[in-house]
């Protein structure tokens, strides 16, 4: 089923069922009266919000203060971050200004240098980290409020105050909703992307309040400071990259991300030799892509309605905003110098994917042309040899960094940077133009900016690897009335036991497959990893021998999904239709996110060392252990997230 979420319901709402679209009229119009924000009843028209009028911010990044590194004895970086709420003018100016939560310290602008103490901000200030340094970060959880928006206590989430999964009927509506799942704010903070230990990945259970609440033995700290904080450890030894840091706790990560806890974390490293060649200072500029909707009073609109509110009161599948964000600006403008600029690109929407082009116009002429760029590096780090594109797909969690030169474009010059993404991706409705398919501007100045330089023709050295096993892992939606009730990773819910256990240093194969609608985007913790190929399949049979196979686990005693126990796998092979197609260009770097298709089967290899094929610089093996999940957040929040092991 698709839920739309948005200014006002589409064209066509459209219900979705395994293998069939159908839905009675009166679902329709309870869904356009009930559900669905509109025009009218306290949410802003996107179209009557100004575009470009505001200017893209510098950013601003931690400073950190120099210490003896506590596991090395070198050297390392300490940081102070606080999670806080705040009030931000994401609008344009005149309009009322927003309650965000975000994190923030002691930062300085990364083009005049200038210091603050205590800015805060959504996205948060950036950390840049030095390759071969690690960072020691002090965690503070300073929210000490409710949640900004309607927790579900049904599904399987943190749950501070240990209410029932099921309270008692009838259920509050939200808000006041329910007044033990909306306080304390269990939060905990991932590193997207990071090679670090379990004790300090953020594990989703490993949550924390601002009155030191927290959960038992899944939380970890190098030292606990106070009730409110901990400390983690990242050893910074991977690749030069764009990471990206955000709130993880269980089941309301959706919520957390939403009202504004995440921000870049860039890995540099001194000995490359290629970050000289590139522009930086005010030529490089992250561009954290979020859509949002927001209400008259300028505060964030989130849906507190579920699909199937008698099981689930508020959770909804898919959030989808009306309203684009970019670095925390709606709409915003860049200024650019005649030159080339490198942009790190991140989808940080919860389940928005982007199709994103450069399109230039020049002054008084109405001829639009689309710029060409060059990206060159993936989550991981370098890509193999730069890739040459006229549009980009991201999917909530990819990240991408790229080139662009304005140089041949006269002052006055916009350059448009568009979407073209339908949503749900790939077969949902059309952006629309007017809004949702407008991302930024930037308008060209006079100003003489950074020469474009020749790259190296090989930018990373890319190993072959060779797995030892192949796993089969199947991507799942479980249907309700009026919709999907949840989603999950093999038929297993999260608290199913561990079944995906590599060994340290082991190689695998993992064939996912998406009899499924919707397109994926599934993350490793912990790992970076290759994308290998994609291939059609017969999906409705595969799906329909698969559950058939494995009917006497089911826990509903329907036939279907979640199982009781790890399912038999279905050998993919004689489902499999056409041949295998490789990895676009630009997936063929080391990724920790990667678009899983409907109907497709995606190969991903995955090595469990460090990037470089090393040991890890710590033990795998301890600690709450790791998960992979779905980055439509929404998604990863209702089941389709498991938790898995590495061994000895």
């Amino acid at each position: 089923m698709r839920y739309y979420i948005g200014h006002s319901p589409p064209a066509s709402p459209r219900y979705r069922w395994r293998g069939a679209w159908s839905v009675p009229l009166i679902a329709l119009l309870l869904l356009a009266a009930c559900c669905l924000p509109a025009t009218g009843q306290g949410q802003l028209d996107p179209k009557t919000i100004p575009k470009y009028v505001n200017q893209l911010d510098p950013v601003k990044v931690y400073e950190p203060t120099a210490i003896t590194d506590p596991v090395t004895g070198g050297r390392a970086s300490a940081y102070h971050v606080t999670m806080k709420e705040f009030d931000q003018q994401v609008l344009p100016p005149g309009y009322p200004t927003t309650t965000m939560w975000g994190y923030g310290g002691t930062v300085k602008d990364l083009v005049t240098g200038a210091r603050s103490e205590n800015f805060y901000s959504s996205p948060s200030p950036a950390f840049v980290a030095t390759r071969g340094t690690a960072s020691v970060v002090t965690w503070t959880n300073a929210i000490a409020g409710s949640s900004m928006f309607a927790v579900d206590p049904t599904i399987h989430w943190a749950n501070p105050n240990g209410m029932p999964m099921m309270p008692p009927m009838p259920w509050n509506t939200f808000p006041p909703g329910f007044a033990d799942a909306q306080s304390p704010v269990p939060l905990v903070p991932h590193l997207h992307g990071g090679e670090v230990s379990s004790l300090y990945d953020g594990n989703p259970e490993a949550w924390w309040t601002a009155d030191g609440t927290h959960k038992g033995s899944a939380y970890t700290s190098l030292t606990t400071t106070t009730p409110d904080s901990a400390v983690y450890y990242y050893p910074n030894t991977q690749q030069a990259a764009p990471l990206w840091y955000h709130d993880h706790a269980l089941g309301v990560t959706r919520l957390n991300v939403m009202s504004g806890l995440a921000g870049g974390y860039l890995i540099k490293d001194p000995a490359d030799p290629i970050e000289p060649l590139l522009p930086s200072g005010k030529y490089e500029v992250p561009l954290v892509i979020q859509d949002r909707i927001f209400n008259d009073d300028g505060s964030l609109f989130f849906p507190a309605e579920g699909i199937n509110p008698d099981v689930h009161p508020y959770w909804n599948p898919e959030f989808f905003g009306d309203t684009i964000m970019v670095n925390g600006k709606v709409w915003p403008n860049l200024n650019v110098d005649n030159g080339q600029y490198r942009f790190e690109i991140y989808d940080g929407s919860n389940a928005r994917f982007y199709k994103l082009q450069f399109v230039a116009q020049g002054p008084g002429n109405k001829k639009k042309t689309v710029m060409p760029f060059t990206q060159i590096a993936s989550e991981g780090g370098y890509l193999p040899k730069a890739v040459t594109l006229n549009e980009l797909t991201l999917a909530p969690g990819e990240r991408a960094t790229v080139l662009i030169d304005f140089k041949t474009l006269p002052k006055g010059t916009t350059v448009l940077l568009t979407n073209g993404a339908n949503a749900p991706f790939p077969t949902g409705d059309p952006v629309d133009p007017a809004t949702t398919g407008q991302v930024m501007q930037f308008t060209v100045t006079d100003k003489l900016g950074f020469k474009a330089q020749k790259l190296p023709a090989t930018l990373n050295t890319i190993p072959t690897l060779t797995p030892s096993l192949t796993r089969q892992e199947v991507l799942w939606e479980m249907q309700g009335e009026d919709g999907p009730l949840g989603l999950l990773l093999n038929g297993l819910g999260y608290e199913s036991p561990v079944t995906e256990d590599p060994a340290v240093g082991s190689t695998e194969d993992w064939a996912v497959i998406n009899p499924t609608m919707d397109t994926h985007p599934i993350h490793l913790h912990l790992v970076q990893f290759q994308v290998v190929s994609r291939q059609k399949m017969d999906t409705d049979r595969y799906a329909a021998d698969w559950a058939a196979q494995n009917a006497a686990l089911s826990i509903a005693g329907d036939g279907q999904p979640p199982w009781s126990a790890e399912p038999t796998p279905l050998d993919i092979t004689t489902y499999l239709t056409g041949t295998p197609t490789a990895p676009d260009a630009n997936e063929r770097g080391w990724k920790d996110t990667v678009r899983m298709n409907p109907g497709e089967v995606t190969k991903i290899r995955v090595r469990f060392t460090a990037q470089d094929g090393t040991a890890f610089p710590f033990d795998p093996t301890v600690g709450p252990g790791y998960v992979w999940h779905c980055h439509i957040i929404d998604h990863e929040d209702n089941e389709m997230m498991r938790p898995y092991v590495v061994t000895h």
